[in-house]
């Protein structure tokens, strides 16, 4: 077979939801993919943050224009689009899934795919009433150190999966920024149990092959908001970062970035969204604090932890099994340190012998493999170049070139999208009841 013959037809792509995340979309769209795609919209709400995209690709994509959201349905009927992308904040995904597919397009969608079980059931009647596709991207499962667990469990190495646990940390630097966004309400995000964890969820899902079944969340906010302010004695705060005067490494000044001023900053009089508030403010709804306990259709259970302001990042997962056991150590960012007023990524920080050389020595992955009555064993993990390990680009080809002989199985369908936001679906009504709850009563009107 030819290169010609191996190489997917041209599709034609509109982008919704113009903000930062775009970008990785936009980039790909013009350029790895651009023998396969070409880019004809991109659509906001926020009319400014799309024309800054666009301005940005310039020549790169010459038939691109904006498209007002209520010109979406009509743009994709009259242009013969072929995908939309969805990017849009997590609680508009299941009205953009629904327009676009009875449009007559496809969809690829960020996770999470939606954040409450009427937002399953729209979508699961859009896919079954058009026959159209939706892709949830889950980049997790494209990074070579989750891929290379997932190859020790399918391998059987350590027999049937029976326990997993997962402690998921975020630095005081990753962290604080989910409170300073939309993502600091649960009705646009639906908690981090959703915005964050499903990522996480859909790991523990794919890395066993099976489906929730029950869950139990408990949590709560114990750092961030002005009541957790008010207990350590913080005073009295600016109500965004973005001010003169001095500041501390919890704020975000937009004036320090252009990016983040074009996107944000600038647009403000289109929409009024605030995207520096200030992180120990009123008005936060979702916890910082999750802790979840699994059960799985096949008989595994997960004890699952989430931490929004530790001192560094990273996550740690032991599979234990009929046979053996697997451990993924990781860590990302080993400390987040002050040098006057500038945080420093230690992981940047050149072997100097001192605090943040120390730290940075920390950086690293390891997997361990250990079978009942042997000695443990350390798997390698091969990364490539690029974003996660060189997961970014496998996930791009998969995406919009199309899978093809994955043993492992990393391209999602939206039927794991499902999967991976039942947990937190599941577990928000737990929160709400003081129950475990099943996800059979939730009604998402899809068998999983």
């Amino acid at each position: 077979m030819t290169a010609a013959a191996q190489t997917p037809p041209r599709r034609r792509y509109a982008l919704v939801g113009a903000g930062s995340r775009a970008q990785t979309w936009l980039d790909a769209i013009t350029g790895s993919q651009s023998d396969v795609a070409e880019l004809v919209a991109v659509s906001d709400c926020n009319e400014a943050r799309a024309r800054w995209h666009l301005a940005r690709l310039g020549d790169a994509a010459p038939a691109a224009r904006f498209v007002r959201p209520d010109d979406l349905a009509g743009v994709i009927e009259r242009e013969a689009i072929d995908r939309v992308i969805a990017t849009t904040p997590d609680f508009r995904h299941a009205h953009y899934i629904d327009l676009a597919l009875r449009a007559g397009a496809d969809v690829v969608v960020e996770k999470p795919l939606t954040i409450d079980a009427e937002g399953v059931r729209t979508i699961a009647r859009a896919v079954a009433e058009t026959g159209r596709e939706v892709v949830v991207t889950f980049n997790y499962r494209y990074s070579p150190r989750n891929a290379a667990l997932k190859s020790v469990v399918a391998s059987g190495a350590i027999g049937t999966p029976t326990a997993v646990h997962f402690e998921w940390v975020l630095d005081s630097m990753h962290g604080a920024d989910y409170f300073r966004r939309w993502h600091r309400e649960r009705e646009h995000s639906g908690g981090l149990q959703l915005h964050k964890a499903s990522h996480h969820f859909d790991l523990v899902n794919w890395w066993l092959g099976d489906s929730p079944r029950r869950v139990f969340l408990s949590g709560g906010l114990r750092f961030y908001g002005d009541a957790n302010a008010a207990r350590r004695g913080l005073g009295e705060r600016p109500a965004r970062g973005t001010h003169d005067g001095p500041t501390d490494p919890f704020q975000l000044d937009l004036r320090q970035d252009p990016r983040l001023r074009a996107l944000y900053l600038d647009a403000e009089p289109l929409d009024g969204y605030l995207r520096d508030r200030d992180v120990f403010s009123a008005g936060i709804d979702v916890e910082d604090t999750l802790s979840a306990v699994v059960d799985y259709t096949g008989g595994a259970s997960m004890s699952y932890s989430l931490t929004t302001y530790a001192p560094w990042e990273g996550y740690r997962v032991a599979i234990t099994g009929t046979e053996g056991r697997a451990e993924l150590d990781v860590v990302e960012r080993a400390a987040v340190l002050l040098d006057g007023e500038r945080a420093i990524d230690p992981s940047a920080v050149a072997d100097d012998g001192g605090v943040a050389a120390a730290a940075a020595r920390r950086v690293g992955e390891r997997l361990v493999v250990q079978r009942l009555w042997e000695a443990a064993r350390e798997v390698p993990i091969e990364s490539g170049a690029g974003g996660h390990g060189g997961g970014d680009a496998l996930l791009m080809n998969d995406v919009f070139r199309g899978p093809g002989g994955d043993p492992l199985g990393r391209a999602a369908t939206w039927a794991d999208g499902v999967r991976s936001v039942a947990v937190g679906i599941a577990g928000n009504r737990s929160l709400q009841d003081g129950r475990a709850v099943t996800v059979d009563e939730l009604g998402l009107g899809v068998r999983l």
